[in-house]
């Protein structure tokens, strides 16, 4: 063994233990009480946090749906791709039939919760007798309505003992801007899952619609009747009127897209699509889109969620 050249064999041992003598003038550390309600507070706001965002998952309250509104359905690498995005929205949007006193409708909708509660135009099941609902894998349920909102031509219907369904994102309209690309996917002419794109053309236009129960005014070819700036698109509207703000798209839309969705790149629904004009009859040379389409912003849709879900303004 190598000895240490700095120690002196003849040094005697230290000894096993050597007690550290308190420092002069300091003072020993308590937990006092400041010191455990400072931790206490700060365990409380992080199990707080946590416990507040539960709760907006659990109550499916409109927090909860405003919540998801920075979702990114499709991947960043697929953002901005029209396929990806038809696949991963196409699932969450329905073909909606309605029995009228007078005859039938037909409308798209917008599948918000996995037990089938659905966003559609008022206009699309004003006057049912009966509803029913295919979706996108040709499945066929029965519906009831909710609730209706004439004033902002929403209504909420909710399947038949349906489960696992996908439900779609609820985006922030607030933050679309005139020129960003859209998706449109609905049903015009019950052709279930129709897609189209084009981009908003415009912001906060108001259109006047029909509050008339029962599709009086529809036309035979299914163009539902609006008003914008001071005149009037696919038949009259009747006396009685509502008039809101609306997103103006280029995306193609046809009669049946009324209830369906429009969809920005990151795959979240930013409006539910209203009012198009539509040119003329069936028998028309000029007949179907000419880039004229207005969608509800899904800010409205969101606000009124709760007074849908409890029976509707009934106004």
């Amino acid at each position: 063994m190598t000895e240490n050249p700095y120690v002196n064999p003849e040094w005697p041992a230290p000894p096993a233990h050597q007690p550290t003598p308190p420092a002069q003038g300091r003072r020993r550390r308590t937990r006092g009480p400041v010191g455990l309600l400072a931790a206490v507070a700060i365990v409380a706001a992080a199990i707080g946090g946590g416990t507040a965002y539960g709760i907006q998952e659990l109550v499916g309250d409109d927090t909860a749906v405003a919540a998801t509104a920075a979702t990114n359905v499709v991947p960043a690498a697929k953002k901005g791709d029209i396929a990806a995005i038809a696949a991963a929205v196409s699932p969450s949007i329905v073909e909606i039939n309605a029995t009228l006193g007078n005859g039938a409708s037909t409308g798209s909708g917008v599948i918000i919760t996995g037990d089938g509660e659905i966003v559609t135009n008022n206009h699309v099941i004003a006057g049912a007798s009966s509803v029913s609902v295919r979706t996108s894998d040709g499945t066929k349920y029965s519906a009831r309505v909710v609730g209706t909102d004439p004033a902002k031509d929403l209504a909420l219907i909710k399947l038949e003992n349906a489960s696992g369904l996908k439900a779609a994102s609820l985006g922030d309209s607030s933050r679309v801007q005139v020129g960003d690309t859209v998706v449109a996917i609905g049903s015009p002419e019950g052709l279930t899952g129709t897609v189209t794109s084009g981009i908003v053309s415009a912001l906060d236009r108001d259109v006047t619609v029909s509050t008339d129960e029962g599709g009086q005014q529809q036309r035979p070819d299914g163009g539902w009747p609006f008003e914008f700036g001071g005149r009037q698109f696919n038949g009259d509207t009747g006396s009685s009127t509502t008039t809101y703000k609306a997103i103006q798209t280029d995306a193609s839309l046809n009669p049946g897209n009324s209830g369906g969705a429009l969809i920005d790149m990151n795959g979240n629904i930013i409006g539910i699509n209203s009012a198009m004009y539509s040119a003329a009859g069936s028998g028309s040379s000029d007949a179907g889109s000419v880039g004229l389409g207005f969608a509800i912003p899904v800010d409205t849709v969101k606000s009124d969620l709760a007074t849908l879900r409890a029976g509707g303004s009934g106004s």
